[in-house]
């Protein structure tokens, strides 16, 4: 049974499912569609076009679904699309589309947003990815499933996060992120090697593990250009399909990768 304090503003042209809980002072803006089971904190905010899937949780001072900051944002409809069991802790903020952008910001399930958190327009995050406080992504940005973007740490927009990385605190990130890497920046934003913790705690075999550091020695250690390093690692792939996936992902990088 959902409950819904008096308090609360909930538009009339919105969409609830079931057993939803909304706090005092919680807004549910015009065109939002929640799934089953979620809970909007006090003064939480909602707005739309948008649909959630269940059991999202969002927190008191959020901010979700509201208009692109793009100054050629007209007004035109545009879209954001959550899915399952994400939660947004206090002021995140996530923009919905851009008609430039196809109109519409897409997040998956599973996902952590600390506290001051923002997705820009046209925004595409997987499942399972973690945004530590302050984190921030421009527009039309790429996070792909189980990323980790560390507290104060700005994406340039159109970057790629791969899968299973993470990107240190304060880490200003202007070019693609190779999946399973760990990047920290120092005087320069650098890659300092494979995420091996976070990839055992995902379940990854020490073989598995074995591979994609060899793979990163040949990217990073060796005197070979970036080039010449993915011709060599599809030369001793042994099968691998977490090198296989880092060449593709190397060789489609439209603003090169951090080395």
């Amino acid at each position: 049974m959902s409950e819904i304090d008096p308090r609360a503003i909930v538009a009339p042209q919105t969409r609830l499912g079931r057993d939803i809980r909304i706090g005092a002072y919680a807004v549910v803006g015009p065109g939002v569609e929640l799934g089953d089971g979620c809970v909007l904190h006090p003064h939480a905010v909602v707005n739309g076009p948008a649909r959630f899937g269940g059991e999202n949780i969002f927190h008191p001072f959020c901010s979700v679904g509201g208009d692109p900051q793009d100054l050629k944002y007209a007004g035109e409809r545009t879209e954001l699309v959550v899915g399952d069991a994400n939660v947004f802790r206090e002021f995140v903020t996530v923009s919905r589309g851009t008609q430039q952008g196809g109109r519409i910001t897409r997040i998956g399930s599973y996902n952590l947003f600390m506290a001051y958190v923002h997705i820009a327009h046209d925004c595409v995050v997987g499942d399972h990815t973690v945004f530590a406080n302050a984190a921030t992504l421009a527009g039309h940005v790429i996070v792909e499933d189980y990323a980790t973007v560390g507290a104060f740490s700005p994406v340039h927009q159109y970057c790629r996060i791969g899968r299973y990385s993470f990107i240190g605190a304060s880490t200003v990130i202007t070019k693609d992120v190779p999946p399973f890497s760990k990047v920290v920046a120092e005087r320069e934003t650098r890659c300092f090697g494979v995420n091996a913790i976070g990839l055992e705690r995902r379940g990854f075999s020490a073989e598995r593990i074995e591979a994609i550091e060899q793979a990163f020695r040949l990217l990073l250690r060796s005197k070979m250009n970036t080039t010449q390093a993915v011709e060599q690692m599809r030369a001793s792939l042994n099968g691998s399909v977490d090198v296989e996936e880092l060449v593709r992902f190397i060789e489609t990088a439209e603003r090169g990768v951090i080395k």
